[in-house]
């Protein structure tokens, strides 16, 4: 650095130590930079994005597997054939052409989608030796997870509405039950899933995943994919805990109100025959609607960070045995169903033998 001896000089001498000092300054300034761009540059190897997760299924024993390989896909085919013959009996037999039963097919129709969105990929999986599912995959499953679970919901509830104004108030059914409101309450049950679904799997999809991509599931379950996520999801609780409760809640709601109405208007009938006829067509609702949402109270309705292995073996009931016992639970305690499905059935193996 050079020294200032005379006056004439400290002017110049002055302005020299300035640029000497901005020049360090600089220096120390870009030497910082370097440092932070080094930081961040470890930070985004830490912080790598996921290209897919690994499924590791129900047990992780390769001879537990065969056995759950060979009992899933059992449980997918009586599931899909149980609830085509539901449809298929309901839309041939004219007698069936009523609000209850509209909602029936529409229940079967959503439980077929929903088996579908979680079984195959186990089954095409164990097939090829694979346990991967990609991003956009885990993305997809999780977004039509979300519309079905919920509007199996919907769809309860719904029923659980019909068999209310069907007891209550059955001189005014016809009148309340119009196909107009029917059509509507099914339309408007899927927008509000459909937009749920996709509310969730936008804030999904704004999480960062690290280098743990593995799950101890069988499909990608909205709340083990949290679990993975190397960023904050309280935004994602607090949406599950506001949006998704209203969303569950409101269905469950309905259906408490709904059989508290009927259980106090059948109480009041003279006779235990009409007790005992009155919640005979109850029966089986109530049973399908305790299977499910017994089930799904156990699971979702805490926080993500508790959610354990052990919870993977309850989603088995919603997912998969639900939609397996809904056509044997609605046609085996059903008279009309029974007489359509013997009817659908007689009438496919008398076209049979004509051939």
């Amino acid at each position: 650095m050079t020294t200032c001896d005379s006056g004439r000089e400290q002017p110049r001498c002055a302005a020299h130590c300035r640029t000497e000092h901005a020049g360090f300054q600089g220096g120390r300034r870009k030497a910082a930079a370097g440092e932070e761009g080094d930081s961040s540059d470890m930070d985004g190897d830490n912080q790598t994005m996921v290209t897919e997760f690994l499924l590791l299924g129900l047990s992780g024993q390769s001879e537990q597997e065969e056995v759950l390989f060979g009992l899933f896909l059992w449980m997918y085919l009586v599931t899909i054939i149980g609830n085509v013959l539901i449809v298929l009996a309901i839309s041939c037999d004219r007698h069936l052409h009523t609000p209850m039963y509209f909602f029936l097919a529409n229940l079967s129709c959503v439980d077929i989608c929903f088996s579908s969105v979680t079984t195959p990929k186990m089954l095409l999986n164990h097939m090829v030796g694979s346990k991967s599912i990609s991003y956009v995959e885990c993305m997809t499953q999780i977004y039509f997870f979300i519309t079905f679970i919920n509007m199996d919901g919907f769809l309860l509830s719904v029923m659980a509405y019909d068999r209310y104004v069907a007891i209550c108030c059955p001189l005014h059914y016809s009148i309340i039950m119009k196909p107009k409101l029917c059509v509507l309450l099914v339309a408007a049950s899927w927008v509000i899933t459909n937009l749920h679904a996709l509310l969730h799997t936008l804030l999904m999809v704004q999480l960062t995943f690290c280098f743990n991509n593995t799950m101890h599931h069988f499909f990608c379950d909205p709340y083990a994919v949290l679990k993975l996520s190397c960023s904050d999801t309280f935004i994602n609780d607090l949406m599950v805990f506001t949006v998704g409760g209203l969303i569950f809640l409101t269905p469950f709601t309905c259906i408490i109100i709904s059989y508290a109405y009927i259980l106090s208007n059948v109480l009041k009938l003279p006779s235990a025959h009409g007790i005992r006829k009155a919640l005979s067509t109850c029966g089986s609702h109530l049973t399908v609607v305790s299977l499910f949402y017994g089930a799904i109270l156990g699971v979702y309705m805490r926080p993500s960070s508790s959610y354990s292995v052990q919870d993977t073996v309850a989603t088995v009931i919603f997912t998969v045995v639900t939609p397996l016992v809904n056509p044997f639970i609605y046609s085996l305690r059903n008279r009309d169903m029974k007489g359509a499905l013997k009817k659908l059935l007689g009438r496919h193996s008398f076209a049979s033998q004509g051939v």
